[in-house]
């Protein structure tokens, strides 16, 4: 990691503690009853975000394209919130389906990701990223490129794929995870013209702030903050290492656009508290 990244992550800590011990402070003072939604209900319940971006120089044969972010979904818990994953993206039917990384956390379950990988699939094109948490359960590339593959889905890892629609091309540049992994914003878009629009995947959003400025501003899509998990009145949102100032929802950075999701699962605590698991669909319009 360079060192313009790591001053980044040591000015961005809001809160003084990990995010592990803020959840369980949190739990432990929410109370029976809050605990018992936090713990059901509001882990489970997935929202649908519907959402356009302008993408300057989108050609006209995407204009309206459907593009679906699943990140965060913490397999092989969160079953339950998965499987209302999978429903929302089974009614929904998005053109692309974009899997921003956190999908798994024991590699002894890979069996799982490959399940829910097939089923999320989008009906023109699929991609997926490293998470932090693939580094930690030691998921290798390769091994992730392979789960991916079998599950007819494209990994990219600081590199880049083109989805072309009536002799027009978009392009999707895959990063690895800026908290354990390496990644490299001048390789992945090599061989990109100046002008293309592109879609940039990065897991932790603080990332985000270090893309360079093209000739037309990008989207970039995140997750990883879990848009704080358990939000409690007077207390600041908990976050982890990599999320810089961004918590949730859409923000504007130096390549263009960044959207952050709150995700589908959980991590530490399998709860949530004012921050429902999020799927969102974004509909991109011309710039």
């Amino acid at each position: 990691m360079d060192v313009a990244t790591q001053q980044i992550y040591a000015e961005s800590g809001a809160v003084p503690m990990s995010r592990r011990r803020w959840l369980a402070l949190a739990a432990g003072v929410a109370g029976a009853g809050l605990v018992a939604e936090a713990f059901g209900p509001w882990a489970r319940e997935v929202r649908l975000t519907r959402r356009e971006f302008r993408l300057p120089g989108l050609p006209e044969a995407f204009d309206g394209l459907r593009v679906a972010q699943v990140t965060d979904v913490h397999l092989p818990a969160n079953r339950a919130a998965a499987a209302r994953a999978v429903e929302l993206l089974m009614a929904e039917r998005p053109d692309v389906v974009l899997l921003t990384g956190d999908l798994l956390e024991d590699t002894d379950s890979v069996d799982v990701l490959v399940a829910f990988a097939r089923q999320a699939r989008g009906s023109l094109a699929t991609f997926a990223v490293m998470g932090n948490w693939e580094w930690w359960a030691r998921l290798r590339p390769e091994e992730a490129q392979e789960a991916y593959g079998e599950a007819g889905v494209q990994f990219l890892l600081n590199e880049h794929a083109v989805v072309e629609r009536d002799g027009a091309r978009l392009t999707f540049i895959g990063l690895d995870d800026a908290v354990r992994g390496r990644p490299d914003v001048a390789r992945a878009p090599e061989g990109i013209a100046p002008g293309d629009a592109r879609i940039w995947m990065a897991h932790a959003p603080a990332f985000a702030s270090l893309l360079p400025r093209a000739t037309h501003p990008a989207l970039v899509l995140s997750g990883h903050t879990h848009g704080g998990q358990i939000l409690l009145p007077f207390l600041p949102a908990p976050t982890p290492r990599g999320s810089g100032r961004f918590l949730s929802g859409a923000y504007e950075v130096p390549a263009g656009q960044l959207y952050v999701s709150r995700g589908v699962g959980t991590s530490g605590l399998r709860a949530r508290v004012n921050c429902p698991p999020e799927l969102p669909v974004f509909t991109l319009r011309r710039g």
